[in-house]
């Protein structure tokens, strides 16, 4: 006999399991110390690139450290690679930012 636990689909639904999985990535860098014009382009077209993709980007940060998560909009949706690589280039297009890390697709709720 199987240990296999076997649940019915709207438990797996509920439980955000199997075909319900939802993935996203996370990212971090470093931002440097300059105007805030400098910030707000960065961060607007950071908010717009996120928009236009129908991401949601959960983030926090310290002094000069910038880092999130980001998932799709949508409630059973999932981010993609296309939306890991634009976000990244988003992150990289800005010589106020260094060091940027993106993660890989990983399972949003049950990642660890």
């Amino acid at each position: 006999m199987s240990n296999e636990i076997v649940r019915s689909r709207r438990l797996r639904k509920k439980l955000y399991l199997d075909e319900f999985a939802i993935l996203g990535f996370e990212f971090s860098c470093k931002i440097d110390e300059v105007s805030e014009e400098d910030y707000d382009a960065f961060f607007d077209a950071f908010a717009d690139q996120a928009e236009k993709r129908d991401l949601f980007v959960s983030i926090d940060g310290q002094e000069h450290q910038f880092e999130g998560f980001v998932t799709a909009g949508n409630r059973y949706g999932s981010a993609s690679e296309d939306d890991r690589k634009a976000m990244e280039e988003t992150l990289a297009a800005f010589s106020i930012v260094s060091d940027v890390v993106v993660g890989p697709l990983v399972d949003a709720f049950y990642q660890f």
